[in-house]
């Protein structure tokens, strides 16, 4: 699994940092930031609830 991340598309609401503060980040301009471009097994409930929770749709999941 792989995240995909239009930061032309966020709108900064920080959900996926809420969900997933180990898989996200914000810039300064609260713009997302991926930290694990590939996160692991165990972090795959948390990132799909994020990607759910992205009001702006900017979070995708991607089956490597």
């Amino acid at each position: 699994m792989r995240i995909q991340a239009d930061r032309d598309v966020c709108i900064g609401a920080g959900n996926c940092v809420l969900a997933a503060e180990d898989v996200f980040d914000q810039d300064d301009d609260a713009v997302v930031e991926v930290l694990q471009d590939h996160p692991g097994p165990d972090q795959e409930p948390e990132v799909r609830n994020a990607v759910a929770q992205c009001p702006s749709g900017a979070l995708s999941l991607v089956d490597d």
